[in-house]
């Protein structure tokens, strides 16, 4: 598995390159760039440019995660609001040509893939639903295939996004290029529970986010998500979430060896970018023990 990490970490802040620097100094040879206005500038030509200079004198692969708001600004209630499958057309109109302006910058920037949400929190699945997943991938697939960027689904926490249903999704829309992002903490909040939805989904993951929650019968913290976010990595530094990463390693092992495993950490605003990549050196190098243990 190749080491990656998000730049969800420094979500509140302005992307530049001495964040980019913080993160590649960790060992990172992929970085998500997640795409917000008020973070990374998908629309700014000049940011844009910026980022396309740092990873053309670094060797290290870019990523993207499609926008989820239009919003120039960033608060901590900022809430979801893009819709690719809402059921107002325009709505989902306006979805897609949000995420297209951030497939755009795959013009300057080689972004390997794309990671796209499919429904909001706990939404239902329906023929609907089904119908409106299958025009939103292939209008975007046409519009990122000719960037080199391939689509990737992620699971999230709606029945939407379940391993069965995105493998129908994939399988009634020939959708051959389109892979997944599995996203472990998700995974691991479902009804499926983490190993099993690795199985169902192990022929399509591309890429893996990489972060730990306390588990679906935790109690419920006072912002109301059980999708925390945490750090892998055990120390006394850190809190401790309840994946059994001594269990999960090794699984994601028997994935093709350039599967980027990318953490994808809740940022806190304390936190330093020295601090980040101190962070996430733990993370990789717990990864390794516990890989070397197996072997």
């Amino acid at each position: 598995m190749t080491p990656g990490i998000s730049t969800h970490v420094f979500l509140p802040h302005r992307l530049h390159p001495g964040l980019l620097d913080a993160l590649a100094a960790s060992g990172a040879r992929t970085i998500e760039l997640f795409a917000a206005r008020h973070h990374f500038d998908y629309t700014d030509r000049a940011s844009v440019r910026e980022i396309a200079s740092w990873f053309r004198s670094n060797q290290v692969t870019p990523t993207l995660h499609q926008p989820l708001s239009a919003e120039p600004r960033w608060t901590r209630h900022t809430e979801p609001s893009l819709h690719l499958i809402a059921n107002e057309k325009s709505h989902r109109i306006a979805a897609m040509d949000e995420v297209k302006r951030a497939l755009e910058a795959a013009e300057q920037i080689p972004i390997a893939s794309c990671v796209l949400h499919l429904g909001q929190k706990h939404e239902a699945w329906s023929d609907r639903a089904l119908e409106h997943s299958l025009t939103a991938i292939e209008h975007l697939q046409a519009f990122a295939g000719p960037l080199g960027v391939r689509l990737l689904l992620e699971n999230l926490e709606n029945e939407i996004t379940t391993p069965d249903h995105l493998l129908a999704i994939l399988r009634i829309g020939h959708f051959d290029r389109v892979g997944v992002c599995l996203d472990l903490g998700h995974a691991y909040l479902s009804e499926l529970g983490l190993e099993a939805t690795f199985s169902l989904l192990k022929p399509r993951i591309m890429e893996c986010h990489l972060h730990d929650n306390h588990g679906p019968h935790a109690p419920r913290p006072s912002n109301g998500s059980l999708d925390e976010h945490l750090w892998p990595a055990r120390s006394a530094q850190r809190i401790e979430g309840g994946i059994d990463w001594a269990k999960t390693y090794p699984l994601l092992a028997t994935l093709h060896p350039e599967t980027a495993g990318v953490l994808e950490i809740q940022y806190d605003l304390d936190e330093s970018p020295a601090a980040v990549t101190r962070a996430a050196i733990e993370a990789f190098d717990q990864q390794r023990r516990l890989l070397e243990l197996q072997s």
